[in-house]
């Protein structure tokens, strides 16, 4: 990871010991001042995550890449209210991004897997396993991963939104509890009983369907890439998870995994934290160039 990339991605917003709110108000403050490439900065700063929590908690790259320009709309135009008295800015920001992703309407997509994860751990099983030779693992060795993402992100999918925001941002970006708990205005006690029932029911279904969990289960990944590829689940020319990928999620985390966690809870960590975190779509100048274009926008101050 070269040291530009690293820096851009590295200063996780939801993890205290990285993030510093003073320079997001001195981004913010100059941008108030008319300055362009600030407010650039800031976007940037935050873009990656709210488009990567998008992706994983709508599971569609367009609906992912839609949410986040339609909360940054909501930012950019806020963004003269905010007050940095009341609230750090990622506090702020992050509120305003999780309450639209759970109010956003449900796409067809989505209320898919409304099924639960007992007929969706069917649908998995009635894929016919088929053997792969040692030639093809090496040659589908991207296939094979993109496999073992989309039906790892298909199982969060069975949390309820509610569940499946706070296991996100709670296990996967391994977010603090006390922030946590800020942004979805609830006790850190509060917030850490959804995080458990959402571990809950995870590793339960994982313990009793998923190879990657409990060996005694026979579902493995390669076994079901042909036919996931067959049935369009996995399509070789493009991959939804294994393209753009800028590193895996937990190397934004700093591995900093809760010491009281249970052992399963772990097992099961391990794999998602695993997930890619992918570059967006569209960069954060053209995000700020439709939307400042827009002749019906109003930010609240003038920039250069």
């Amino acid at each position: 990871m070269n040291s530009e990339k690293s820096e851009r991605i590295m200063r996780n917003p939801f993890n205290s010991a990285q993030y510093k709110n003073e320079d997001d108000l001195i981004l913010i403050q100059k941008a108030k001042n008319g300055d362009r490439a600030a407010l650039n900065e800031l976007i940037k700063k935050h873009q990656g995550y709210i488009y990567n929590v998008s992706l994983k908690f709508f599971n569609e790259l367009n609906k992912a890449q839609d949410a986040t320009q339609e909360v940054l709309i909501k930012v950019l135009s806020n963004l003269g209210s905010y007050d940095p008295a009341k609230a750090q800015f990622r506090t702020w920001l992050y509120r305003i991004t999780f309450n639209h992703f759970l109010n956003t309407k449900k796409s067809a997509f989505e209320q898919r897997y409304e099924i639960g994860f007992e007929k969706f751990f069917d649908v998995i099983q009635s894929t016919p396993d088929q053997e792969l030779s040692h030639e093809e693992v090496i040659n589908l060795k991207h296939e094979i991963e993109e496999a073992k993402v989309a039906c790892t992100a298909g199982m969060i999918m069975c949390l309820d939104r509610e569940q499946r925001l706070t296991y996100i941002v709670g296990d996967v970006f391994e977010i603090d509890h006390k922030f946590g708990a800020e942004i979805f205005n609830i006790t850190p006690e509060n917030f850490r009983k959804r995080l458990s029932r959402a571990r809950q029911d995870l590793y339960m279904w994982m313990n009793k369907r998923c190879g990657l969990v409990n060996e005694k289960n026979p579902c493995r990944c390669p076994k079901k890439t042909k036919g996931f590829i067959e049935r369009g689940y996995v399509n070789p020319d493009s991959l939804k998870w294994n393209s753009n990928v800028l590193s895996e999620i937990n190397a934004l985390t700093e591995k900093r995994v809760d010491d009281l966690l249970l052992e399963r809870d772990k097992i099961a960590h391990s794999i998602f934290s695993q997930h890619p975190f992918k570059k967006t779509e569209v960069s954060s100048e053209q995000i700020l160039h439709s939307i400042l274009d827009n002749p019906t926008f109003t930010i609240g101050f003038d920039l250069k």
